[in-house]
């Protein structure tokens, strides 16, 4: 199928995720993972009224962005490390991957020098997986407030990487356990924290259930990747 036609499908099965979780499929905001997919996928996927595209390397961010329209919203959706913060920040609409003090640090203070905001998520790793980057639940109960006050930053919400199962309802207390955090937060801390960035091919329709309003869809748009070059 082409890639129009599995962001047709793509859609509905949001589209119906959000309604049997009554809620309203645009409460739900589809992020096309185009990682290790040439600009042309992108172009494509655009042309199907794709706007939100996620990026896990900074490198393929600089290589696709500036050639795509201005319209496009970029996603850093991958590890951030520090010394990529100054490139990633101009072309990131929403860095989704912020998962330590010391990087929400780094982000603010170059922020802070090229005179913007950087709109993040805070990655909490709810699984306690050492695979995985992000915040334990309890360490970023207590870092929220410090990281909060930093100047030239906008926590938008939170974001979580659970392991891979099979089944996807295997993960669903993991989706539920970053929804409660983050309503714990935002009721502590007097912070909206409107998004949730979690779900991913196999498993974006129970994120959907549990409150995600970002989902991160690759393979099920794009098709499977070739990470042999």
């Amino acid at each position: 199928m082409s890639i129009a036609e599995n962001l047709k499908r793509v859609r509905a099965h949001i589209s119906d995720a959000a309604h049997r979780a009554g809620r309203t499929e645009d409460a739900v905001r589809l992020v096309a993972v185009s990682k290790t997919w040439p600009e042309s996928a992108v172009q494509e996927a655009a042309a199907a009224g794709q706007l939100d595209f996620g990026e896990n390397r900074v490198q393929e961010l600089l290589e696709k962005a500036p050639s795509c329209s201005s319209k496009l919203l970029w996603h850093l959706i991958g590890h951030l490390q520090g010394n990529k913060v100054r490139k990633a920040l101009p072309l990131s609409a929403l860095i989704h991957s912020v998962a330590s003090q010391k990087l929400a640090e780094e982000i603010s203070r170059i922020a802070g020098e090229l005179e913007l905001t950087a709109r993040i998520l805070l990655q909490v790793n709810v699984a306690s997986d050492d695979a995985k980057f992000g915040f334990p639940v309890e360490e970023i109960r207590r870092k929220f407030e410090g990281i909060a006050r930093l100047p030239h930053l906008e926590i938008k919400g939170l974001m979580t990487v659970p392991p891979f199962e099979e089944n996807p309802e295997k993960v669903r207390p993991h989706f539920a356990t970053l929804r409660k955090l983050r309503d714990s937060l935002a009721n502590e801390h007097g912070q909206s924290l409107s998004e949730l960035s979690m779900g991913m091919s196999h498993d974006f329709e129970v994120a959907i259930a549990e409150g995600a309003t970002l989902v991160r869809v690759g393979s099920a748009i794009f098709g499977t990747r070739d990470y042999s070059h």
